[in-house]
């Protein structure tokens, strides 16, 4: 049994000023007032420190950096995946998604044979029993792309409980989050450090190559869609530009519209009952960077279910409580945005909330000067630990 005292907890519909938590062989068992005399003398004393569910990240892009922080610079990637674990961590995260993408065309180093190696070493280190947080995956498929299809299937055989997340991407530019080509050209020149000549060319070639195989995005779309009828596959529609785009996502079983790129996609997305993923760094920068509608204002209109970090895992935790300072969002609700909003997203239902029943993984978390530090990371698998440790 562990018992942790003096919190201000944070549940779905209030906040517990010096709340008691008590956990047990892995779940929450009671949480409640820390009443005078109530509490044990074992209890941990969080001296105010704000208890909140652990973070429940269903988009993170931040395994692919840990693996190639710099180009030509790749690492094995069973060191990837434990370094990143840790980085999640100590950001709070108790269960990760790491996007995967199955992709031919060796975009920043993808292949379809490398998304294969990941997809497995991410399987056996969610396997093994010892890892720090609950890993998943998020299965990113380029729309255009008939080797990552086919390779994609074979990851979606069987019928895991709950199914799989798979995002339906395309990141060409003239559409999506790239639109606006000139935002893509840019993007190229300041991350490839090359001139707006080249990267010019570069843009013309992509929508080039994307124009011959523009023809497959419905054949990939039918199939998933089958997947997604069968319970095999939980689809997200990604960068969803406009009402149009949702009602075809609509049609081919997609439940989640993935960062919204418009007002009218989020909008459109409520009204038919998808769930709402945004991006925790587009609220941390005040805006989108590719020139998209700003995350915040997305919450403020009631249009968000999920906060993701997309590419920085310290993004979800920091974006809650801004928004909750700032009078966007009440405390409750903007933690349930990186907790229960993306557990919801991902079809998990035992955890995200600081309630009696639920899974024990928790973050304890101080602010200082407005920002937030992490201070301590339970799951409800920390009592296994790997033969020999701790002997």
């Amino acid at each position: 049994m562990r018992v942790l005292a003096h919190a201000t907890a944070v549940l779905p519909d209030r906040v517990i000023e010096d709340a008691l938590v008590v956990i047990e062989h892995g779940l929450i068992t009671h949480v409640g007032a820390a009443r005078p005399g109530a509490v044990p003398a074992e209890a941990a004393d969080l001296r105010g420190a704000l208890l909140l569910p652990g973070i429940v990240d269903t988009h993170s892009d931040g395994l692919e950096t840990e693996l190639r922080p710099r180009p030509g610079a790749e690492f094995e990637i069973g060191f990837g995946v434990s370094s990143f674990e840790g980085r999640v961590r100590a950001a709070g995260v108790t269960t990760v998604f790491h996007g995967v993408a199955f992709e031919s065309h060796n975009r920043k180093g993808r292949t379809v044979e490398r998304a294969r190696r990941l997809d497995a070493a991410i399987r056996e280190r969610a396997a093994s029993g010892h890892a720090l947080v609950d890993h998943h995956i998020l299965y990113r498929l380029d729309a255009r792309d008939p080797e990552g299809l086919a390779a994609l299937e074979t990851s979606l055989s069987g019928t895991p409980t709950p199914p799989p997340l798979v995002s339906f991407e395309d990141h060409t530019p003239g559409q999506g989050q790239y639109r606006d080509p000139a935002v893509y050209r840019r993007w190229l020149e300041g991350t490839e450090g090359i001139s707006a000549e080249e990267a010019q060319l570069r843009v013309e070639t992509l929508v080039a190559e994307r124009d011959t195989r523009i023809g497959h995005r419905e054949i990939a779309l039918g199939r998933l869609a089958e997947y997604a009828a069968l319970g095999r596959a939980r689809l997200l529609a990604h960068d969803p530009v406009t009402p149009d785009e949702i009602d075809t996502a609509v049609a081919n079983g997609v439940s989640v519209a993935e960062f919204p790129t418009t007002l009218e996609a989020a909008r459109a997305a409520r009204d038919r009952g998808l769930h709402v993923v945004a991006g925790a760094p587009n609220v941390l920068r005040g805006g989108s960077h590719s020139g998209n509608v700003a995350a915040a204002g997305l919450v403020a209109a009631g249009l968000v279910d999920a906060l993701s970090s997309d590419y920085l895992p310290s993004a979800p935790l920091a974006a809650a409580l801004l928004l909750a300072r700032q009078g966007i969002a009440p405390l409750p609700r903007a933690v349930a945005l990186v907790t229960s909003g993306p557990s919801a997203v991902a079809g998990l239902t035992d955890r995200g909330t600081l309630a009696e029943g639920a899974r024990a993984d928790l973050t304890v978390v101080t602010v200082d000067r407005d920002w937030p530090t992490v201070r301590m990371t339970v799951t409800a698998g920390d009592q296994v630990l790997p033969a020999g440790v701790g002997a």
